[in-house]
């Protein structure tokens, strides 16, 4: 309900609605721009060529930017802890993580996944891709678990706010700043960072390892080919570690005392 109200409001005002949409557009739009101009200069970055890294862009932009547009207001929470008004939520009928999601909805966010999706079509008109039916498939997963991935970096990076309440930059390192790494191919990492990707906080699963099954690109680290496929799996251990740490910082909440 919360949601709904967010987007009547924003649509009282359609004209307002539409530039802000189209402005959003062309402010990711300038981050593509940026990877265009380095194929300028030259025909392959770390051995992928520019369709397949616009590939990586794509799927990258559209799964943290959808996740963006469904919780990403829950960065502030550390704002509503030092003002109070946490607590209420926590009294109305309905899950404190659901609202927060809902507070402040700006469906304006919908300009990046829409931007990420027509470089995701212009990607697959030019890859050289032998379409099987797994790869096929592979593609829309991709996006559902990228997506989830990243809503679940996105709650469990908010948690730390419960302990340190001005701590959304945290947050925005490992979402947004995982975002930005994404649009690259692994290859131009150190070998360090990717196995961090990997084992550690699990942005490689997002769209790096199944790329890698789409687009046929040799694995930098050499990994189980099984694990171009955990995706699925991935995000479901993802999503229930961010439930629990959710549920441990409401139990350390302490209000305001007031």
């Amino acid at each position: 309900m919360t949601a709904a109200m967010w987007v009547r409001s924003a649509m009282a005002y359609r004209a307002s609605f539409a530039m802000m949409t189209i402005g959003n557009v062309c402010m990711t739009t300038m981050d593509f721009l940026i990877i265009a101009v380095m194929f300028h200069h030259t025909r392959s970055l770390g051995g992928w060529d520019f369709h397949q890294v616009a590939f990586l862009y794509a799927t990258s932009s559209f799964a943290i930017g959808l996740a963006d547009m469904l919780v990403g207001s829950i960065d502030r929470l550390g704002e509503r802890i030092r003002l109070g008004s946490f607590d209420s939520m926590l009294v109305r009928p309905a899950p404190a993580l659901a609202q927060m999601a809902a507070d402040h909805f700006a469906l304006r966010r919908i300009g990046r996944p829409v931007q990420a999706t027509l470089i995701l079509l212009w990607s697959l008109s030019g890859l050289r891709v032998d379409w099987t039916w797994d790869r096929v498939l592979m593609v829309p997963m991709l996006l559902l678990c990228g997506t989830a991935i990243f809503i679940a970096l996105f709650v469990a990076g908010s948690c730390f706010q419960f302990w340190a309440a001005d701590a959304a930059e945290v947050q925005n390192s490992f979402t947004f700043g995982g975002g930005t790494m994404l649009q690259y191919p692994p290859t131009v990492f150190t070998r360090e960072l990717v196995a961090g990707a990997v084992f550690g906080i699990p942005l490689a699963f997002v769209n790096w390892l199944p790329a890698l099954h789409i687009l046929g690109m040799p694995d930098p680290l050499h990994l189980p080919e099984a694990l171009r496929f955990a995706s699925p799996l991935v995000a479901a251990l993802t999503l229930a570690v961010a439930g629990l740490l959710w549920r441990c910082g409401l139990r350390a909440y302490r209000s305001t005392g007031s």
